[in-house]
Parts: structure tokens; C-alpha cells; sequence
């Protein structure tokens, strides 16, 4: 018993000089990205239902959802769609040949048109608060009740718009 005792200790002590002896040295490096800005967009559709000539103007609207990196800035414009003739000024859905006068706004005043920055037409501003987070803006729509719209001829009337982000 004492020879197994007396070899563990001389063990022990042995390992803990070769431990003891041991030499070390160190590195370091550095671990880098670069987060990249990036937006995505999304649009719902804007549908202002039935317009019966002579009753009034027919109002709605519609969200453009913007997903940004966090502060990122960004600017959203709209066209003038892609009805024939079509401006930002006076956008114009079609049947067809046929054609029936609305515009995009910024605010439910119907002063602002939403366009491209030119003319009189304005973008729209954000910041980016994260790809989770989106940033909602509202797009009011007006047909109006006008003697051209009130000549229209019946039928489903269509318009294409499309939404660029700027970042």
C-alpha cells in the first residue's frame, strides 16, 4: 500500500513540475462586418369601389409599407401610372380607350399631390427604425365628381402606380 501511495505522490509531484515548466504565448484578432443599408417596399391596393356619375367625389386610400435599416433615410415617390396620357398632375385609369380622372395625396385635405418631386408634387420622407419595423405611410386617393369624370363610359376602370424608394 505504501509503494502505491509513495508512486501516486511521486506521480503528483511530477506532473505538477512538468505543469509548472510549461510555457504559453498568446494572439488575438479581430472579428469586423459592415451592416449595409437596405429598404424594402410594399403596397396595398387602393380601390375606390363605385362612382356613380354625379353623386359626389369619391374619396379613399391605401398603405405604403417601408422597411428600412435603423436610420437609414429614405424618400417614397409615386408615378403617374400606366393609363395612356396619364400625368402625376391628373392621373387617369383606363377601360380600355376610355378614361376616368383621380389623383394620389399626401393627407386626407387633397391638397398635396403625391408624386415625384416635380411640378408641384411631392415625395415622401422617413427614417428606417429597423428591417422589422415598418414604416407606414398613408396614400389618399380622389376621383373627383368633375364633368369629365361625369361623362365616363360604365365599366371596371384600372391604373398601375408605381411606388420607388429612395435610399
Amino acid at each position: 500500500m505504501r509503494t502505491i501511495l509513495k508512486s501516486a505522490i511521486a506521480g503528483a509531484v511530477l506532473l505538477a513540475a512538468s505543469q509548472a515548466g510549461a510555457l504559453t504565448t498568446t494572439s488575438t484578432f479581430q472579428v469586423s462586418a459592415t451592416v449595409l443599408k437596405t429598404c424594402s417596399v410594399s403596397s396595398a391596393a387602393l380601390g375606390f369601389g363605385n362612382y356613380t356619375p354625379g353623386s359626389g367625389n369619391v374619396v379613399s386610400s391605401s398603405v405604403v409599407n417601408v422597411n428600412c435599416t435603423k436610420t437609414t433615410p429614405f424618400t417614397v415617390a409615386l408615378n403617374g401610372g400606366t393609363t395612356t396620357g396619364g400625368t402625376i398632375a391628373q392621373r387617369l385609369m383606363a377601360n380600355g380607350a376610355n378614361t376616368l380622372q383621380y389623383n394620389l395625396f399626401t393627407t386626407n385635405t387633397y391638397t398635396t399631390v403625391w408624386g415625384d418631386g416635380t411640378g408641384t408634387s411631392v415625395t415622401q420622407a422617413g427614417t428606417g427604425a429597423g428591417l422589422a419595423t415598418a414604416s407606414a405611410l398613408t396614400v389618399f386617393g380622389q376621383l373627383l365628381d368633375n364633368a369629365t369624370n361625369q361623362a365616363a363610359v360604365p365599366g371596371a376602370y384600372t391604373d398601375l402606380i408605381t411606388v420607388t424608394v429612395t435610399y
